[in-house]
């Protein structure tokens, strides 16, 4: 499969035939967003800016971790200062990410308290947080800002709303890990529809599409069927991909995990098992695709309202469709995934291994 038609490189991506999903490598086109190029550069230099990580680490790995790539490949159609928000937004959770594992890794919980209290905080009242002196407060509160400024205040607390339970379930997943907890498969897979995220990708639809959906649309079966089924192959294929990752570093949050502990599986047969899922999300989602887009039809009522509306909803549906492809060649492409190549698989060497926090 060739890299992007936009990327400067012409290589190809070579995907483990373990991993290989020919379904969506046919049937998901490959797009990304016309901006990609200027949003690289320019969320590289936002991470600079805000101290997200050091000089040396943002020129040696920022564009082969490919976060950048993963969000222009999604938010198809979305204003440039949009994608850029939400672009800067995603690098900024791959970091929060990388620091809540360090604190987990280097037995920091005062420090992982201290930093959720803080995220709570300053999700209320972001403006009060831009120039805080832990620059993952401070970089957290300037994407916030400007996420904060495309659509109405009832997008805005409903998108805290869900982030708040995402900072939750982040604790629930530092005491889990600290206290060696692995949870049950529906333990685990409640959990990590707020680790993932789902919730606040689909939100991040409206603002790409110009539009807040109304709840009639949101809370329809279909429209909300088929934004799980994206949310939860990406999380499922992301267990599969990062779980030689995750056993290097004794993790216990991953879906092949729990099937082992508390199923009984084999590695062997937890691979298949979260294959098989992830496989079935894609069927799955075809058919609540269908419904969507059946929807957005019966929207479509000739008014401007209705035509508006109808509009988003395809718009999203779309993009739900497109998170299939850009989270699977994501995978294969950066160099977050590479363990093989790290000198110490428990420890990706992008991260500052001694991040703030208590020593």
């Amino acid at each position: 499969m060739p890299a992007f038609p936009y990327s400067t490189t012409s290589t190809v991506t070579a995907v483990p035939p373990s991993l290989c999903l020919p379904v969506i490598e046919a049937a998901f086109p490959r797009r990304l967003h016309p901006y990609w190029p200027r949003l690289q550069e320019r969320t590289r230099a936002w991470l600079l800016e805000k101290r997200l990580m050091s000089a040396e680490k943002v020129a040696e790995y920022a564009d082969g971790l490919c976060y950048t790539d993963l969000m222009a490949g999604y938010y198809l159609g979305a204003p440039e200062e949009v994608l850029q928000a939400v672009a800067d937004y995603s690098a900024w959770f791959f970091v929060w990410d990388d620091r809540h594992d360090r604190d987990i890794v280097h037995r920091r919980p005062a420090a992982w308290q201290r930093l959720e209290d803080q995220l709570h905080t300053a999700l209320d009242a972001p403006r009060d947080h831009l120039e805080h002196e832990d620059p993952l407060i401070a970089g957290f509160a300037d994407a916030m800002v400007r996420l904060y400024a495309f659509l109405p205040g009832t997008w805005n607390d409903r998108f805290a709303r869900h982030f708040h339970a995402v900072i939750g379930a982040y604790g629930q997943e530092f005491r889990n890990r600290t206290g060696g907890i692995i949870p049950t498969v529906d333990e685990y897979l409640e959990l990590r529809r707020l680790t993932f995220a789902h919730a606040i990708w689909t939100d991040l639809l409206e603002p790409s599409a110009g539009v807040e959906l109304p709840d009639s649309v949101r809370k329809h079966a279909e429209f909300r069927r088929a934004a799980l089924l994206s949310q939860e192959f990406a999380a499922w294929y992301n267990d599969l991909c990062s779980l030689p990752k995750e056993i290097a570093g004794d993790e216990v949050h991953n879906l092949g995990i729990s099937l082992i502990k508390h199923e009984g599986l084999t590695l062997e047969e937890a691979v298949v098992e979260v294959r098989r899922r992830v496989e079935e999300c894609i069927q799955e989602f075809l058919g609540a695709e269908s419904g969507a887009l059946r929807l957005a039809d019966e929207i479509d009522d000739g008014t401007v309202r209705g035509k508006e509306v109808a509009a988003a909803v395809r718009a999203c549906v779309a993009n739900m469709r497109n998170w299939f492809s850009s989270v699977y060649w994501f995978h294969h492409e950066s160099g977050r995934y590479m363990v093989d190549s790290w000198d110490d698989r428990s420890t990706p060497p992008y991260v500052n291994n001694e991040a703030a926090g208590d020593k």
